[in-house]
Order: structure tokens, then sequence, then C-alpha cells
């Protein structure tokens, strides 16, 4: 009879996991063993945070099931933050934490995982759509399957299952699991109430959030916009949804947004339709009631947010977004007038010779030399919204940010699992130096397995977005820069990296061709001017 380890093993084998992240510990070595043993990959991160954001990040590049995998006690706790970015980015993630043996629950134990030691069940609750200790080998079937489906139907996200070290070793009768079905098509039953509303509009907006990438919707939204002659604009998390030359795109709107959409509202809007997002407080600060929409359509699986942000009569539309938009688009034509859009420029900010890198220019060097399939994670931070406002989008899904949880260093481990998820692309990470600072040792996880990723340092030498908003809105900054700044450089180079520094553009732009020739781990650190003020002041 099989072991408890190479029953679960297999069945990440035959659902195609090819890497697992983690850092290994004796109450789940079995585990290690067995994926060597069937030919998955064990990929050695720096953190156990790190592992988890490496797992989410291989999750969203294939499109299927990431695995991170630690020891018990505090390696499983340092994967929490992991574990809540995955649930707020809509991934399937599945968190394999380890455990003393069950047979010695309730004696002193070292890492004790249970309810006599740290719970790591009862603490990955919350930041997961499932969590379960297997305190028995027969428990794994029924338990596994749970898991699976809760990350899969629905809202795809992450679950966790503790398995003590004993169980791992149990023999069970062997048995087939398949993955379940991703997002069951569930139709809202008031479609053509929605598409009288599309019909008659004058002046509608279509807003789209980052919920769309998860669901990798980007063909719908786009015919949904086309068919209803729809003027669209991006929350942050929104930015790579939709392509930023498509004469309907108006651009960002939120922080980082830009004049064009902030016009377009401003002139009068009598139909929101909000797709993809929750409207946070970063999608739409300054949204004052002077600008509310007479009306909004809201897509969304659940309407536990619906009507929460804006005081606005609201018709919800609600089940599987992509199933929705697809209803939507098979409606009879219907004969939309083509929109106005707003007649403005966005101000040009001239750069001077000789001064310090600024956010329009890095951004706009970026774009030129990257290559237009290029899969950039934007870290938390103003760096990130420099990106929204500035960065454009040439291939759809090729930008990823979200700015709800928000986990600073999240973007460093996205990055190194997405290449082990997508090996023939290119992939860069968007980061700054308070991000390096957290999540930096993960650029040694991309080194170690050549698995080369494109670090990109917007270093200003502070926490940029805390500075310069306390100082705007608090009148000073206090614990927000660094007395001995980051050398991303020298860092990237002492953990195996190519090193680059970069003060002036012609610098920025032959470190990002070298980097990209030389198909190594490179991290250019790219010199900001410290006192430039983000697009991030909209926020109190």
């Amino acid at each position: 009879m099989p072991s408890v380890s190479s029953v679960l093993v297999k069945h990440l084998s035959k659902w195609g996991v090819t890497h697992v992240f983690g850092i290994p510990g004796k109450p789940v070595t079995p585990l290690v063993l067995e994926m060597d043993n069937v030919g998955i990959s064990f990929v050695l991160s720096k953190h156990e945070e790190g592992a988890g954001l490496a797992a989410a990040g291989y999750a969203l590049a294939r499109n299927a099931l990431g695995v991170a995998l630690s020891t018990a006690g505090p390696g499983g706790i340092n994967m929490l933050t992991a574990a809540g970015q995955a649930l707020f980015s809509n991934v399937p993630v599945l968190f394999l934490t380890g455990s003393p043996p069950i047979r010695d629950i309730g004696k002193v134990l070292g890492q004790d995982s249970t309810m006599f030691g740290t719970d790591l069940v009862k603490m990955f609750e919350s930041v997961t759509k499932f969590s379960a200790r297997v305190e028995r080998g027969e428990m794994l079937r029924s338990y596994l399957e749970h898991a699976m489906e809760h990350a899969f139907t629905g809202v795809k996200g992450p679950v966790h299952l503790n398995i003590p070290a004993d169980v791992l070793l149990e023999q069970i009768d062997d048995f087939e699991l398949k993955l379940p079905d991703a997002y069951p098509t569930t139709i809202a039953s008031n479609l053509d109430h929605v598409a009288t509303l599309l019909a008659e509009a004058k002046r509608p907006l279509l807003f789209i959030g980052g919920a769309l990438h998860a669901l990798g919707a980007y063909k719908e939204i786009e015919a949904f916009a086309q068919k209803w002659a729809l003027p669209v604009t991006t929350t942050p998390g929104g930015k790579g949804v939709f392509l930023s030359n498509h004469p309907l795109h108006l651009g960002p709107y939120g922080l980082g947004g830009n004049d064009l959409s902030e016009a377009y509202l401003r002139e009068g809007v009598d139909l929101l339709i909000v797709v993809g997002s929750q409207l946070s407080d970063l999608e739409i600060p300054g949204f004052t009631p002077s600008i509310y929409p007479k009306h909004i359509i809201h897509f969304d699986h659940e309407p536990r947010f619906i009507g929460k942000a804006l005081s606005v009569a609201t018709t919800p539309v609600l089940g599987n977004i992509r199933s929705n938009l697809r209803a939507l688009l098979s409606f009879a034509d219907i004969t939309v007038a083509p929109r106005r859009m707003p007649d403005i420029l966005e101000m040009e900010i001239s750069h001077v010779a000789g001064e310090l890198l600024r956010g329009k220019q890095v951004m706009e060097i970026l774009r030129e030399e990257l290559p237009d399939d290029t899969l950039v994670y934007g870290d938390a931070g103003s760096h990130s919204f420099y990106a929204i406002k500035y960065f454009d989008i040439k291939v759809p899904g090729t930008f990823y940010f979200e700015e709800v949880y928000a986990t600073m260093g999240r973007a460093i481990g996205y990055a190194v699992g997405a290449k082990f998820g997508a090996p023939h692309r290119t992939v860069a990470c968007l980061t700054g130096d308070g991000c390096m600072f957290m999540n930096g040792t993960e650029v040694s996880t991309s080194v170690n397995h050549d698995a080369p990723v494109l670090f990109l340092i917007a270093n200003n030498q502070c926490i940029d977005m805390v500075d310069k908003g306390m100082e705007r809105h608090l009148g000073r900054a206090v614990g927000t820069t660094y007395k001995a700044p980051l050398d991303g450089a020298k860092f990237g180079e002492a953990l195996g990296a190519r090193g680059y520094r970069c003060t002036t553009a012609e610098e920025l732009r032959h470190a990002i061709q070298d980097a990209i020739r030389s198909n190594q781990t490179s991290v250019i650190d790219i010199i900001m001017d410290p006192k430039e003020i983000p697009p991030t002041m909209k926020r109190g």
C-alpha cells in the first residue's frame, strides 16, 4: 500500500504541477523525497513568504495549481502573508504545512502546529478558502477533494492542508481524484434589463478591475466594450487588462490615474459599468458626489460589496463575470451611437539632462526596451503607480498589480514563480528599494535555479509612497527614509545576479539590453529623484 505522501504527490504530478516552492524541515521531508521520485522539482526558496508568493506567481503564469511547502510552526506562519495575497489575487495555491507527530499531541513539542502550540489550521482560515488538518491517513482523500473544490470552483483561491509527520508515512488505499472544472457557468437572471440599460445610456463608462486577470477574460472585456461602444478606464489592479492604444481606452483612473479619465467623469456619466472591481479606496479616490453616475451596473460573483462604496442606484449582475460578459455578447445586435471622447492632452513633464531619473521617463524607457509580451509584476509602492499611469500595455495580460491586500515585496516572489511557470517568456519585476529590503533574497532563488528574472528597482532611498503621503497630508514624514540606502547592484551581485546601477537614461537602456541578452538573473538599480511627487496623492 502507498503512503499518504506518495498518494498526495502522485496527484500533484497528475494535475500538472512541475515545481513546488518552499523550505524543507523534518516534518515534511517525506513529501520532498516523493516529489523528487516523480520528477517534480522542489525549488528551495529563501523565506517561506517568498515561497508562497512564488507558488502564486507560478499558478498565475500557468493558469493552474501552484503549491507551496513549509515545515511546522513558524515555517507555516511565515506563509500567511503569501496566502492572503493569493486570496486577494484569486489564485489557486495549495499551501502544505507540516506538524510534529499526531500521536504526541498534548505534549510539549518543538514547532507544534496544533491547538497546543501555534494552531496553523486556525491561522490559515482567514487567509484561505479552506484550511484543515489531516489527522489520519484515510482522511486525505476527502480533505484533498474539498481543498481542490474550494481552490477551483466559484472564484479561485488558496487552500491549506496541515499534515503531521507520522500521518505522511501512514499507508492508505490508493485513490484517484480529478481537478474540478473551474468557474461553473453561472448566468445572471437580469441580463435583458442590463442590455436595455446599456443600449439607452448616453454617457456610459466601463470601469475595469483586476479580477479579470484571474479570469483571463481579456477578449471578452474588449468585445463587450466594442459591442456597446463603451469608453473604458482601468483601476490600478485593472492595469494590463486592456490595450493602452485601444480607441475606447481613456486610460487609468484612481491612484495613478490620468487627466483623460477624470475629464470624462467630470463631464457627467449616466451609467457606470463596474467589472472586476469592488471599488476600493485606491480605485475611487476623489470620487466625490458631484461626479457620481446616475446609475451603476456592477458585475461580481457575490453581492457582499455591491452598493457599499458609492450611494448610487445599482443593478447587480451576479455570477461568473466571464460567463455574464459572454452572455451579453450573444444578445441581438443593438445599434449604439459612438460616444464622444474628451479632447484633452496629458501635460508633458520635460526632463532636463543631468537630472535624476523620474517616473514617466523610466516607464517610457522600460516600455521601449522590454519585449511587448514581457510579463511584468508590479510591487506595492509608488513605482507601480508610475507604471499604472505611464507604462503602455501592448499585449493584454502582461502587467499584474493588486492594490487591496498590497503586500510589499510580493512582485519579487510572483516574478520568480512566473519564470518557472512560463520559462520561455521574459519576466520582469518592477519593485522598490523598500520592497527589495523585505523579500529581495528571493533573487538568490532565481539565480540558483537558473530561472532568470529582470529585477527593476526604483530606488529613491525611502518608503516613497508613505514618505510623500505623510508630508503632504500630515505636514512631515517620520520613519520613512534610510540612513544607509540600498545599493541594489551590489546586493544583486552578492546573491549571484548581474548588477547594474543606472543614473541616466542611457545607462538604463544599456542595462536592460545587456540583461536581456545575457539571459541571466539581473538586478537593475534605477536611481530615482527622491523629491519627485508620485501620482498617489489623491488618497488622504
